[in-house]
């Protein structure tokens, strides 16, 4: 029974710790996203990051050291299954949910408290799922 239950920690530590999220910081995301392949500074004070990890490009938006966009796309350029962008949205849910927003003709998804919000498209010439968050609109 001790054996079993250190097999399933060690299985559940290892699952948890896989994925960065939006809001992260970079170390975390360094460390789950794997190989740093270009880092940018952009225009706008932001960095931008492409990482490699398995059969994926990661590329990740940082303002102040937090991730607030991240981009997913199949290294061979292919497109994401439905279970790959389920799984990415699920990655960065928080403790809310995603739901398709219908009012775009492009495929997209809004998280249920509003925080964030997620397109499927064509990115640098490949399809990819970006995830980013919503800042407050000041009026």
């Amino acid at each position: 029974m001790k054996q079993f239950s250190l097999i399933l920690l060690a299985i559940l530590a290892t699952s948890t710790c896989g994925w960065a999220n939006l809001g992260d910081g970079s170390d975390k995301v360094d460390d789950a996203y794997g190989n740093l392949v270009q880092r940018r500074l952009r225009d706008d004070g932001t960095v931008s990051v492409l990482y490699h990890k398995d059969r994926y490009l990661y590329q990740v938006t940082f303002a102040n050291g937090r991730s607030v966009s991240e981009t997913y796309f199949n290294v061979k350029g292919t497109d994401l299954t439905e279970k790959e962008v389920t799984t990415f949205l699920k990655a960065n849910a928080a403790k809310a949910t995603w739901t398709p927003d219908s009012s775009y003709k492009a495929r997209r998804f809004k998280r249920s408290d509003g925080k964030a919000e997620a397109t499927y498209g064509t990115v640098n010439g490949r399809p990819a799922l970006t995830v980013r968050e919503v800042r407050a609109r000041l009026e």
